[in-house]
């Protein structure tokens, strides 16, 4: 492959645009040299999926494939939401799977998530996979190839072990994408009365784009509750492993919310237990855990991360502010924004008042992510390491530079992060109030701006 291609290999994934940086020929290379990767990791069969993009099937042929020219068997299991996929690894047995999704992206995206003997690639495993190709390190070989449907074992494997207390009154919007084909089969089947809101799956993304993370992109579950004898919605992303909720009163429960109640329900059966949390969530979710007599730790943004850190651990639970949320109790510690639903139908359908329970969770001013443009790919980066230099950051308590720079005050946060994917700088900001909020954006303008005076700040 030719290094122009270089840049489809991202921290987390494989991701590009396609007919341009990625083609069917560029996804039969990868898939080769996936497979010799787990040929190498004595892994035989990998089990592969794809979400409701348009260009998945075709995409799904040439990566099965490039596998099974190293040797290594494949078994499809068709159109499904990522978390389907790796139950697959798990259900199949064979610790190994290929999703083919571009998740929340727009349409003309799409990407490649993988996982090979148990370990999601990132990082370095993701350039070596290029760096394969460019090498011809391939191994030669004719894996065998299969169809199966998993569909029915998840659905069974969640139903046999989540019960709700009564019935609930939800909608379910899907964003067209492809968690709109299970959800609510799954939901109904829990017990559920479910009113779909585009539940179709259509890789054009023909209603809203399939980001929960946008409140714009909540605007019509929020339309529908006020119409309707719901309870509460939720809503998911492109391929079903990021999880919204949205209460009768239109109010979003931002996922480091969404973490308290799981938090709570967990400790509850395993107490003082660890809670994993990103360096975007709120500040009040560490103390939230503390005072449930569990231990909180801060982690860095990135589903790979995350679930390492949930091995290296042996935690029951992880979030991110992002959406991805990890089950290790009664789960398999992948994230999953279809059953992270069911847990919380769970929860809810004891009480009479779900929203009412939502909406007294704790809370205090923050802004949503903002972006700080950097122009061109890799100038984040630098551009974080010049501020951790040089910036000073007056009345802060503590610094955490696990990822990016929070900074920590007596009453709130900030914080700044360079994104892995796109040249962006990643800001977030917390106040007791929105004097302390305020000022404390005024701490990052200034430290901002002393690093490079030309920067454009959304706040």
């Amino acid at each position: 492959m030719a290094k122009s291609g270089a840049e489809i290999f991202k921290a987390y994934d494989i991701r590009g645009i396609v007919g341009k940086s990625l083609t069917e020929e560029r996804v039969r290379q990868i898939g080769h040299a996936i497979g010799s990767e787990a040929r190498d990791r004595q892994v035989k069969t990998i089990v592969i999926g794809r979400d409701g993009r348009l260009s998945g099937p075709a995409f799904a042929e040439a990566l099965s494939q490039g596998i099974r020219a190293s040797g290594i068997h494949v078994i499809d299991i068709g159109q499904v939401a990522t978390p389907v996929t790796y139950f697959a690894a798990h259900h199949l047995e064979t610790g190994s799977a290929v999703m083919i999704t571009g998740s929340h992206n727009p349409p003309e995206y799409n990407g490649l998530k993988m996982m090979l003997a148990g370990e999601t690639l990132a990082g370095d495993t993701i350039q070596q996979l290029r760096l394969r190709i460019e090498e011809n390190r391939l191994h030669q070989g004719e894996g065998s190839y299969q169809q199966q449907d998993v569909r029915e074992a998840y659905l069974q494997r969640i139903t046999s072990d989540i019960r709700l207390q009564r019935p609930l009154n939800i909608i379910v919007d899907a964003g067209n994408g492809v968690a709109g084909a299970l959800a609510p089969v799954l939901y109904r089947r829990m017990g559920c009365r479910v009113r779909e809101l585009f539940c179709e799956v259509d890789g054009q993304f023909p209603n809203h784009h399939p980001d929960p993370a946008k409140p714009e992109n909540l605007a019509d579950l929020i339309d529908a509750l006020q119409k309707t004898d719901a309870e509460f919605g939720v809503a998911f992303d492109g391929d079903g492993d990021r999880l919204g909720v949205v209460t009768k009163s239109g109010q979003i429960i931002f996922p480091d919310r969404q973490m308290m109640v799981f938090a709570a329900d967990i400790l509850e059966r395993h107490p003082g237990s660890q809670i994993i949390y990103d360096v975007k969530s709120t500040a009040l979710l560490a103390s939230w855990v503390k005072d449930l007599g569990g231990e909180p730790v801060m982690w860095r943004t990135g589903h790979s991360f995350m679930k390492a850190k949930l091995k290296e651990l042996g935690a029951p639970l992880a979030g991110e502010m992002s959406g991805h949320i990890f089950f290790k109790e009664r789960w398999y510690g992948f994230d999953d924004g279809i059953y992270a639903g069911a847990r919380l139908l769970e929860i809810l359908s004891r009480v009479d008042n779900p929203s009412a329970l939502l909406e007294a969770l704790p809370s205090q001013p923050s802004t949503p992510e903002l972006h700080v443009d950097c122009g061109k790919e890799g100038a984040q980066h630098s551009l974080m390491a010049s501020l951790t230099e040089r910036a000073r950051f007056h009345g802060a308590k503590d610094i955490v530079k696990i990822d990016g720079l929070r900074v920590e005050y007596p009453d709130g946060f900030g914080l700044v992060r360079a994104s892995n994917t796109t040249p962006v700088l990643v800001l977030r900001f917390e106040g007791k109030d929105s004097k302390s909020l305020k000022r404390i954006q005024h701490d990052f303008r200034q430290a901002l701006l002393t690093v490079h005076p030309e920067l454009t700040l959304p706040f």
